[in-house]
Order: C-alpha cells, then sequence, then structure tokens
C-alpha cells in the first residue's frame, strides 16, 4: 500500500506495574526514557509505579508517557519509521508534543505529573457524582433520542467522544448511568467500560482554566517540527499557541477520531504506526478499514526482547 506514515499516540491504555512493569525493566529502549525519567523526576519511576494503586495515578500517566515514546524510538530504530505526520489521542497528546519537538521530555515529564495533581484534586472536590461511559454498536440517532430526552429533564450529560459512526463516550451522572445503559442494551449495542474520573466534557472548564494559568505557563511549548492533527478536529496544530490549546482542549472538549481519520486520508495516509498500550484504536472499524496497520506495544515488544533468552 503506498502513501504516507502516520505515527499515532494513544489515549491511556493498561499502564500497571503488572501490565507494563517488565516492559519498563528489559526493553532497552524503555529502559534509556526510565533512566532519563528517575533523574528528570528525582525518584524512581518504577518504585513508585509498582506502589500506585490507581489506574490514573500520577506515575501510572507518567509510565504510559514514558512507553508510548519509547516504543517510538523502538519504531524508529527498528522499523525504519519515517511518519510523515503525528497524531495524540487524548493523553496521547503529550507524547505527540515530545514526538514532534514542540516540547523537551523532561518538561512533559514534569507537565504531566503536576497536570495529575490538579486534575486529581480538582475531581476530589468537584462531578464527584460523573462518570465517562463508552459503548459501541449504537446507533448515532438512538442516542441522540435519548440525550434529548436527558436535556428535557434537564439532566446533565456531554458526549466526550466520537471514536466511530457508533462508537461514543458520554459523560452523565452515575445514577443516570443504568438507564443509559439500558438503551445501549435495547438497540443491540454493547457497553464497554466506565471511567472514573470522567474525561473530555465541557463542564470541566474550571479545570482547564486552573493547568493553563497554574501548569502551562511553567514550561517552554514550541511550534511543532513536524506536522501534528488535533484529535479533536483533524486540523493542523502549526503554532505554540495552537500546541498549547491542543494540550489544553483534552480536558474540556471531545475526540474526534472519524475527524482525523479523513484528515489523515487527506493528507495521503496509508499506513498507521500506533505506539503505545492501545485495545482501541487500532480495533476500530474506521481504522482498519482506511489504513494498513502496525501496533507498537508492549506486550509485543518484550516477547521480542525476551525471544532471544528463551531459544
Amino acid at each position: 500500500m503506498s502513501g504516507e506514515t502516520a505515527i499515532v499516540f494513544p489515549g491511556m491504555g493498561p499502564s500497571s506495574f503488572s501490565a507494563v512493569g517488565k516492559f519498563m525493566v528489559f526493553d532497552p529502549f524503555a529502559r534509556r526514557r526510565v533512566a532519563e525519567a528517575d533523574e528528570v523526576l528525582g525518584h524512581s519511576l518504577l518504585d513508585r509505579l509498582f506502589e500506585a494503586v490507581d489506574d490514573y495515578s500520577e506515575h501510572t500517566q507518567l509510565a504510559f508517557l514514558v512507553n508510548s515514546l519509547a516504543l517510538a524510538d523502538r519504531a524508529v530504530d527498528q522499523c525504519g519509521a519515517e511518519p510523515a505526520v503525528c497524531v495524540g489521542m487524548s493523553f496521547g497528546q503529550k507524547a505527540a508534543a515530545v514526538y514532534s519537538g514542540a516540547m523537551e521530555f523532561g518538561d512533559a515529564l514534569l507537565m504531566t505529573a503536576e497536570m495529575a495533581r490538579q486534575e486529581r484534586e480538582f475531581f476530589e472536590n468537584h462531578h464527584q457524582d460523573v462518570v465517562t461511559h463508552s459503548f459501541m454498536r449504537t446507533p448515532r440517532a438512538e442516542l441522540d433520542r435519548f440525550l434529548c430526552e436527558l436535556a428535557e429533564r434537564d439532566e446533565y450529560y456531554d458526549i466526550s467522544g466520537y471514536l466511530d459512526t457508533d462508537f461514543f463516550l458520554v459523560s452523565v451522572r452515575e445514577q443516570v448511568l443504568p438507564e443509559l445503559k439500558r438503551l445501549i442494551t435495547a438497540v443491540g449495542g454493547y457497553s464497554m467500560y466506565t471511567m472514573r474520573p470522567p474525561v473530555h466534557a465541557g463542564a470541566f472548564g474550571e479545570l482547564r482554566e486552573r493547568i493553563a494559568d497554574d501548569v502551562l505557563v511553567k514550561y517552554r511549548i514550541e511550534a511543532p517540527k513536524m506536522p501534528v492533527l488535533a484529535d479533536n478536529d483533524g486540523s493542523l496544530v502549526a503554532t505554540a499557541d495552537a500546541m498549547r490549546t491542543l494540550l489544553l482542549d483534552s480536558i474540556d472538549q471531545p475526540i474526534r477520531w472519524p475527524d482525523v481519520v479523513d484528515a489523515l486520508r487527506g493528507r495521503d495516509v496509508t499506513r498507521l504506526m500506533i505506539t503505545g498500550p492501545d485495545d482501541l484504536f487500532r480495533r476500530l472499524d474506521c481504522t482498519k478499514r482506511n489504513f494498513d496497520v502496525t501496533s507498537i506495544e508492549p506486550k509485543g515488544a518484550l516477547r521480542e526482547v525476551m525471544a532471544p533468552a528463551l531459544r
């Protein structure tokens, strides 16, 4: 398949110590990134990751960033990767900022840690009853009808993500979640998982302001040195201000993967390299239908590293 290659950093995937610890210990690309992270952070990332119990803890997020970039390093070294464009989906924007040259790795680590602490404090005091639910095989018309009913009741909701024509992320109060699940089942859909804290919702404007005023101002963010596409509309991120806005948009704007797919196709991209723990984007119908997909993830990389020892 001719055409250009894009590198895609996915949203948060499995990053607990049990899921990625061996990869971080044995993979040479991960070891180099971990060593640099330890120097920047002033402590052992692996030790803190081992102690973490929250799927979205500060050090789980740091491990995801480290591993996404380590896997990109592996792709460049072993696959001869020369991507023409870069995309970061949701949390993957942080890795995209580093890979594209908009941020230094050390600054991205410290920024990620600060953002995680701000998020934890915010959700300890705000929107404690809100969750984000992901589901598939649900017609858009049926979802819109349900959301209209919520609006008529003055009930809160936000669409947090459009992942495919029938795959969505929706944020609602936890008390409403059983209603949403019943609708999904009734129309032949399938519920995936529920996220706590919630993500990508317009109601989180205050968190966006806090991170803009208290976190991003501390770090140098430059114009990307390669084309970057925004995960909320597929637009080109070409300036430092646009990259800063993109990092903030992830807080209160929905992700729109079909729009990104259209933008990639418009740039003659035919191959995706998805670098990071990912159980989602590589499996979506609109991904598989439009691209030749190479998934570079910790389990596969670890098998390659360990194979010589098993012979």
